[in-house]
Protein backbone atom coordinates (compact mmCIF):
# COMPACT_ATOMS: atom_id res chain seq x y z
CA UNK A 1 0.00 0.00 0.00
CA UNK A 2 1.30 3.36 -1.15
CA UNK A 3 1.49 5.74 1.62
CA UNK A 4 -0.61 9.26 1.20
CA UNK A 5 1.35 12.47 1.43
CA UNK A 6 0.37 14.73 3.78
CA UNK A 7 2.14 17.57 2.84
CA UNK A 8 2.67 20.63 5.14
CA UNK A 9 -0.12 23.49 5.31
CA UNK A 10 2.45 26.12 4.26
CA UNK A 11 5.45 27.23 2.69
CA UNK A 12 7.01 27.98 5.59
CA UNK A 13 5.67 24.94 7.21
CA UNK A 14 7.35 23.33 4.20
CA UNK A 15 10.91 24.67 4.82
CA UNK A 16 10.51 23.75 8.70
CA UNK A 17 9.61 19.83 7.50
CA UNK A 18 13.13 19.99 5.10
CA UNK A 19 14.82 21.38 7.70
CA UNK A 20 14.23 18.91 10.41
CA UNK A 21 14.73 16.32 7.92
CA UNK A 22 18.06 17.02 7.15
CA UNK A 23 18.65 18.14 10.92
CA UNK A 24 20.37 20.51 10.09
CA UNK A 25 21.56 21.08 14.14
CA UNK A 26 23.97 18.62 12.82
CA UNK A 27 25.91 20.77 11.01
CA UNK A 28 27.89 21.23 14.28
CA UNK A 29 29.91 18.44 13.41
CA UNK A 30 31.63 19.38 9.82
CA UNK A 31 30.84 23.48 10.14
CA UNK A 32 33.42 24.00 13.28
CA UNK A 33 36.44 22.18 11.18
CA UNK A 34 35.91 23.69 8.14
CA UNK A 35 35.90 27.20 10.13
CA UNK A 36 38.90 26.43 12.17
CA UNK A 37 40.47 25.02 9.17
CA UNK A 38 40.29 28.32 7.73
CA UNK A 39 41.77 30.26 10.58
CA UNK A 40 44.51 28.05 10.37
CA UNK A 41 45.36 28.59 6.13
CA UNK A 42 45.22 32.16 6.79
CA UNK A 43 47.66 32.15 9.65
CA UNK A 44 50.55 33.91 8.82
CA UNK A 45 49.32 35.27 5.76
CA UNK A 46 48.71 38.55 4.59
CA UNK A 47 44.53 38.31 4.22
CA UNK A 48 42.77 41.52 4.67
CA UNK A 49 39.84 41.79 7.41
CA UNK A 50 37.33 41.64 4.51
CA UNK A 51 39.11 39.48 2.73
CA UNK A 52 38.82 37.34 5.46
CA UNK A 53 35.46 37.58 5.99
CA UNK A 54 33.64 36.98 2.37
CA UNK A 55 35.89 33.63 2.70
CA UNK A 56 34.29 32.79 5.67
CA UNK A 57 31.02 33.66 4.02
CA UNK A 58 31.82 31.71 1.22
CA UNK A 59 32.91 28.28 2.99
CA UNK A 60 29.76 28.14 5.63
CA UNK A 61 27.70 28.66 2.37
CA UNK A 62 29.48 25.60 0.43
CA UNK A 63 29.65 23.76 3.50
CA UNK A 64 25.90 24.28 4.36
CA UNK A 65 24.92 23.48 0.89
CA UNK A 66 26.80 20.64 0.69
CA UNK A 67 25.78 18.82 3.96
CA UNK A 68 21.82 20.01 2.51
CA UNK A 69 22.56 17.75 -0.34
CA UNK A 70 24.19 15.12 0.80
CA UNK A 71 21.29 14.99 3.81
CA UNK A 72 18.71 15.28 1.61
CA UNK A 73 19.91 12.63 -0.55
CA UNK A 74 20.66 10.05 1.93
CA UNK A 75 16.80 10.69 3.28
CA UNK A 76 15.41 9.52 -0.27
CA UNK A 77 18.08 6.94 -1.09
CA UNK A 78 16.82 5.61 2.17
CA UNK A 79 13.32 6.20 1.97
CA UNK A 80 12.43 2.37 1.39
CA UNK A 81 14.55 1.37 4.39
CA UNK A 82 13.64 4.26 6.42
CA UNK A 83 9.99 3.00 6.89
CA UNK A 84 10.75 -0.92 7.72
CA UNK A 85 12.97 0.43 10.70
CA UNK A 86 10.88 1.38 13.62
CA UNK A 87 13.47 4.04 14.86
CA UNK A 88 13.35 5.74 11.11
CA UNK A 89 9.33 5.06 10.19
CA UNK A 90 8.52 8.76 11.61
CA UNK A 91 11.09 10.70 9.02
CA UNK A 92 9.57 13.05 6.31
CA UNK A 93 9.33 10.34 3.35
CA UNK A 94 8.26 6.99 5.03
CA UNK A 95 6.05 9.05 7.20
CA UNK A 96 4.32 11.04 4.20
CA UNK A 97 5.18 14.75 4.96
CA UNK A 98 7.63 15.34 2.50
CA UNK A 99 6.99 14.13 -1.12
CA UNK A 100 10.49 11.58 -2.35
CA UNK A 101 10.18 14.39 -5.61
CA UNK A 102 10.50 17.34 -3.42
CA UNK A 103 13.54 15.94 -1.62
CA UNK A 104 15.40 14.45 -4.97
CA UNK A 105 14.70 18.31 -6.58
CA UNK A 106 16.44 19.84 -3.09
CA UNK A 107 19.15 17.29 -3.52
CA UNK A 108 19.88 18.93 -7.40
CA UNK A 109 19.45 22.27 -6.21
CA UNK A 110 21.54 22.44 -3.30
CA UNK A 111 24.03 20.42 -5.22
CA UNK A 112 24.27 22.89 -7.77
CA UNK A 113 24.43 25.48 -5.84
CA UNK A 114 27.28 23.93 -3.88
CA UNK A 115 29.52 24.35 -7.60
CA UNK A 116 28.35 27.76 -7.74
CA UNK A 117 29.46 28.84 -4.24
CA UNK A 118 32.88 26.76 -5.16
CA UNK A 119 33.32 28.87 -8.15
CA UNK A 120 33.28 31.72 -6.89
CA UNK A 121 36.29 30.85 -4.37
CA UNK A 122 39.09 29.93 -6.65
CA UNK A 123 40.11 27.19 -9.90
CA UNK A 124 41.12 24.47 -7.31
CA UNK A 125 37.93 24.76 -5.70
CA UNK A 126 35.91 24.34 -8.97
CA UNK A 127 37.84 21.24 -9.63
CA UNK A 128 37.15 19.75 -6.72
CA UNK A 129 33.44 20.16 -6.49
CA UNK A 130 32.75 17.24 -8.09
CA UNK A 131 35.15 14.69 -6.51
CA UNK A 132 32.99 16.22 -3.19
CA UNK A 133 30.02 15.52 -4.41
CA UNK A 134 30.74 12.38 -5.63
CA UNK A 135 32.09 11.18 -1.83
CA UNK A 136 29.19 12.97 0.14
CA UNK A 137 26.35 11.72 -2.56
CA UNK A 138 27.52 7.83 -2.85
CA UNK A 139 28.01 7.11 0.97
CA UNK A 140 24.09 6.70 1.14
CA UNK A 141 24.84 3.85 -1.22
CA UNK A 142 27.66 1.99 0.75
CA UNK A 143 25.81 0.80 3.54
CA UNK A 144 24.46 -1.59 0.96
CA UNK A 145 27.46 -3.54 0.02
CA UNK A 146 30.58 -2.73 2.56
CA UNK A 147 31.37 -2.27 6.13
CA UNK A 148 33.12 0.04 5.49
CA UNK A 149 30.72 2.79 5.26
CA UNK A 150 31.35 4.72 8.57
CA UNK A 151 35.15 5.51 6.81
CA UNK A 152 33.16 6.67 3.87
CA UNK A 153 30.81 9.12 5.83
CA UNK A 154 34.21 10.15 7.85
CA UNK A 155 35.80 10.99 4.50
CA UNK A 156 32.78 13.36 3.50
CA UNK A 157 33.18 15.50 6.82
CA UNK A 158 36.94 15.32 6.49
CA UNK A 159 36.73 17.09 2.73
CA UNK A 160 34.91 20.00 5.26
CA UNK A 161 38.15 21.08 6.56
CA UNK A 162 40.45 20.47 3.49
CA UNK A 163 38.35 22.56 1.37
CA UNK A 164 38.24 25.02 3.73
CA UNK A 165 42.32 24.98 3.24
CA UNK A 166 41.92 25.21 -0.43
CA UNK A 167 39.87 28.44 -0.17
CA UNK A 168 41.98 30.06 1.35
CA UNK A 169 45.60 28.88 0.05
CA UNK A 170 44.57 27.41 -3.49
CA UNK A 171 46.65 24.48 -3.56
CA UNK A 172 46.88 21.52 -1.39
CA UNK A 173 51.21 22.29 -1.39
CA UNK A 174 53.86 23.91 0.60
CA UNK A 175 55.50 26.96 -1.41
CA UNK A 176 58.47 23.95 -2.33
CA UNK A 177 56.17 21.94 -4.24
CA UNK A 178 55.72 19.06 -1.35
CA UNK A 179 52.29 18.16 -0.59
CA UNK A 180 51.12 20.11 2.42
CA UNK A 181 50.48 17.76 5.19
CA UNK A 182 48.92 20.09 7.60
CA UNK A 183 45.30 19.63 5.96
CA UNK A 184 45.74 16.33 5.22
CA UNK A 185 46.34 15.04 9.06
CA UNK A 186 43.12 17.59 10.46
CA UNK A 187 41.18 16.00 7.49
CA UNK A 188 42.19 12.54 8.98
CA UNK A 189 41.27 12.99 12.57
CA UNK A 190 38.05 14.30 11.53
CA UNK A 191 37.46 11.28 9.03
CA UNK A 192 38.44 8.92 12.52
CA UNK A 193 36.52 10.77 14.81
CA UNK A 194 33.25 10.79 12.56
CA UNK A 195 34.13 6.92 11.54
CA UNK A 196 34.23 6.29 15.26
CA UNK A 197 31.25 8.35 16.63
CA UNK A 198 28.95 6.57 13.52
CA UNK A 199 30.07 3.15 14.37
CA UNK A 200 28.46 3.65 17.95
CA UNK A 201 25.44 5.40 16.14
CA UNK A 202 25.30 2.09 14.00
CA UNK A 203 24.89 0.05 17.03
CA UNK A 204 21.25 1.63 17.50
CA UNK A 205 20.08 -0.75 14.27
CA UNK A 206 22.20 -3.84 14.52
CA UNK A 207 19.64 -6.17 14.62
CA UNK A 208 17.39 -4.23 11.96
CA UNK A 209 20.68 -4.47 9.67
CA UNK A 210 21.23 -8.25 10.03
CA UNK A 211 17.53 -8.66 8.65
CA UNK A 212 17.65 -6.28 5.88
CA UNK A 213 21.80 -7.15 4.55
CA UNK A 214 22.61 -3.94 5.23
CA UNK A 215 26.54 -3.64 6.14
CA UNK A 216 27.90 -1.78 8.99
CA UNK A 217 30.65 -2.56 11.48
CA UNK A 218 28.00 -3.66 13.94
CA UNK A 219 26.54 -6.32 12.02
CA UNK A 220 29.68 -7.68 10.96
CA UNK A 221 31.88 -7.60 14.00
CA UNK A 222 28.90 -7.83 16.57
CA UNK A 223 28.29 -4.38 18.81
CA UNK A 224 30.54 -5.10 21.68
CA UNK A 225 33.51 -5.75 19.09
CA UNK A 226 31.84 -2.34 17.05
CA UNK A 227 32.48 -0.71 20.42
CA UNK A 228 36.13 -1.42 20.68
CA UNK A 229 36.75 -0.04 17.29
CA UNK A 230 34.96 2.86 17.29
CA UNK A 231 37.06 3.45 20.28
CA UNK A 232 40.30 2.90 18.88
CA UNK A 233 39.14 5.25 16.03
CA UNK A 234 38.82 7.87 18.36
CA UNK A 235 42.63 7.04 19.87
CA UNK A 236 44.20 7.35 16.61
CA UNK A 237 42.23 10.75 16.08
CA UNK A 238 43.86 12.23 19.29
CA UNK A 239 46.81 11.11 17.70
CA UNK A 240 46.23 12.51 14.67
CA UNK A 241 45.26 16.07 16.78
CA UNK A 242 48.66 15.47 18.79
CA UNK A 243 50.82 15.30 15.04
CA UNK A 244 48.71 18.22 13.65
CA UNK A 245 50.08 19.86 16.59
CA UNK A 246 53.51 19.74 16.11
CA UNK A 247 53.31 19.79 12.44
CA UNK A 248 52.01 22.82 12.15
CA UNK A 249 53.32 23.95 15.60
CA UNK A 250 50.60 24.81 17.53
CA UNK A 251 50.71 26.40 20.84
CA UNK A 252 48.88 26.01 24.58
CA UNK A 253 45.47 26.38 23.51
CA UNK A 254 45.45 23.86 20.78
CA UNK A 255 47.11 21.56 23.87
CA UNK A 256 44.09 22.60 26.09
CA UNK A 257 41.85 21.36 23.45
CA UNK A 258 43.26 17.91 22.85
CA UNK A 259 43.33 17.23 26.94
CA UNK A 260 39.47 18.84 26.93
CA UNK A 261 38.67 16.85 23.71
CA UNK A 262 40.20 13.52 25.29
CA UNK A 263 38.40 13.34 28.37
CA UNK A 264 35.16 14.26 26.57
CA UNK A 265 35.42 10.83 24.36
CA UNK A 266 36.20 8.70 27.11
CA UNK A 267 32.77 10.29 28.59
CA UNK A 268 31.31 9.28 25.33
CA UNK A 269 32.53 5.78 25.85
CA UNK A 270 31.55 5.02 29.03
CA UNK A 271 28.13 6.37 28.34
CA UNK A 272 27.65 3.75 26.21
CA UNK A 273 27.87 -0.31 26.85
CA UNK A 274 27.09 -3.39 25.24
CA UNK A 275 23.86 -4.09 27.01
CA UNK A 276 22.88 -0.61 26.91
CA UNK A 277 22.66 1.26 24.22
CA UNK A 278 19.75 3.76 25.50
CA UNK A 279 22.50 6.43 25.24
CA UNK A 280 24.08 6.57 22.09
CA UNK A 281 21.56 9.96 20.99
CA UNK A 282 23.17 11.92 23.81
CA UNK A 283 26.40 10.80 22.88
CA UNK A 284 26.66 11.17 19.12
CA UNK A 285 24.94 14.84 19.23
CA UNK A 286 25.98 16.86 22.41
CA UNK A 287 29.52 15.40 23.16
CA UNK A 288 30.26 15.29 19.27
CA UNK A 289 28.98 19.01 18.77
CA UNK A 290 30.86 20.18 21.91
CA UNK A 291 34.08 18.41 20.71
CA UNK A 292 33.99 20.11 17.39
CA UNK A 293 33.37 23.26 18.78
CA UNK A 294 35.97 23.21 20.79
CA UNK A 295 38.51 22.43 18.21
CA UNK A 296 37.28 25.02 16.34
CA UNK A 297 37.59 27.22 19.20
CA UNK A 298 41.23 26.59 19.49
CA UNK A 299 42.19 26.60 15.60
CA UNK A 300 40.50 29.67 15.90
CA UNK A 301 43.10 31.08 18.75
CA UNK A 302 46.12 29.62 17.13
CA UNK A 303 45.28 31.41 13.58
CA UNK A 304 44.26 34.63 14.82
CA UNK A 305 47.72 34.39 17.30
CA UNK A 306 49.98 33.37 14.52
Amino acid sequence: MTRAISHPANWLGGIREFLEMIKVSHTLFAMPFAIGALFLASRGRAIGALDLVTLLIQVVVAVALARTSAMSFNRWADRKIDALNPRTAGRSIPAGRLGASTVLWWTVCSAAGFVAVTATINPLALKLSPVVLLVILGYSWTKRFTSLCHMVLGLGLALAPIGAWVAVRGTLLEASGGIDPVPWILGGSVLLWTAGFDILYACQDHQFDLQQRLHSIPTRFGIATALRLSLLLHILMVGLLVALSKQAQLGVPFAIAIAIVSLLLVAQHRRVKPDDLTRIQGSFFTLNAIISSILMIALMVEGWSG
